[in-house]
């Protein structure tokens, strides 16, 4: 979205443009949804900060400054809820719910429908790809919350460094060594889950 656009829609935002939020919905649900879904490892839980997240930034709109894209504005309010759902649901500790299969359909579906050139998988590829996909989502799931967050949005969801920074608020420099050190605790998860020596 060109920022001519963004400010508009930013500035009916602010006036309670039914229309616009539910442009803000359309526009951003899909990658919310996928970095809730990441970070939480559950649809329901992911389903339902998705939606809190676009209930305060309506809520919230006021506050934006404008310092940072609005899709910035948004992983930050979607991080910061996910991290508070994480601590509390620590706290109650509450088992984890695994859904990944329904949703690595879904997301295969959608990036197929996406891509021009692709091409349909032979059933035993599709079949490795999931398992594939669920083996990763756990090792990512046994992450602290802020190593899980970093390599979510870099990793996964393609931020540049600049953006990071204006997600988490931390400094260029902690970004990338942060990062270095959560992706060194990631292949020590994937290797304990392999059976591989440390």
């Amino acid at each position: 979205m060109a920022r001519g656009e963004e400010e508009i829609l930013i500035e009916r935002l602010k006036r309670r443009d039914e229309a616009a939020f539910n442009e803000v919905v359309r526009l951003y649900q899909g990658r919310i949804y996928r970095l809730t879904f990441r970070m939480m490892g559950d649809a329901q839980e992911a389903e339902d900060l998705a939606q809190e997240v676009f209930v305060t930034v309506f809520k919230s709109i006021d506050g934006f400054r404008g310092e940072s894209k609005l899709s910035t504005w948004l992983y930050r309010v979607a991080t910061n809820h996910c991290k508070n759902r994480i601590k509390y649901l620590g706290r109650r500790a509450r088992g984890k719910k695994k859904e990944f299969d329904e949703v690595a359909d879904r997301e295969g579906i959608e990036s197929a429908s996406m891509s021009t050139s692709a091409q349909i998988p032979r059933p035993d590829q599709s079949m490795q790809g999931r398992q594939m996909e669920a083996f990763v989502r756990e090792a990512l799931s046994r992450l602290p919350s802020e190593q899980r967050e970093l390599v979510v949005l870099r990793d996964i969801e393609g931020l540049a460094y600049e953006e990071i920074q204006r997600v988490t608020g931390l400094a260029s420099g902690t970004v990338k060594s942060r990062l270095h050190r959560a992706r060194l605790a990631l292949q020590q998860i994937v290797r304990q889950m392999q059976g591989e020596p440390e």
